[in-house]
């Protein structure tokens, strides 16, 4: 399938853990960025950089969103960037897997509607 590499934010505020996880795999001229975890206000950062250095390397990007279990407004701006981003680059970004709880962030927000969903 071709290279893999992985990143994982982790931070801890006292006894609580908050982490999302993100692996990238090149399938030919797509990057396929595998997401777990939550994207919220403290990992929507690392989430938005994530989608454009994988930008940097294609104008194809598939999001797994299997293993996400939320997405925040945080997050939704990192989708909104990446969609905007493949617009500008005549490209793609297409948000695959995601959970009905996850979904139904998206439709609460019109996010199904500016995103391609798989």
């Amino acid at each position: 399938m071709g290279t893999t590499a992985g990143n994982i934010l982790q931070i801890h505020d006292y006894n609580r853990s908050f982490a999302v996880n993100t692996e990238e795999i090149r399938n030919g001229e797509e990057i396929i960025l595998k997401v777990s975890g939550k994207v919220d206000a403290i990992t929507g950062d690392k989430f938005q950089q994530e989608i454009l250095q994988s930008f940097r390397k294609t104008t194809g990007l598939v999001i797994d969103f299997t293993e996400v279990v939320f997405i925040s407004s945080a997050g939704l701006r990192g989708l909104l960037i990446g969609q905007k981003t493949a617009n500008s680059k005549g490209g793609y970004m297409k948000v695959r897997g995601a959970s009905p709880s996850v979904m139904q962030i998206f439709k609460t927000t019109g996010f199904d509607k500016m995103l391609t969903i798989e």
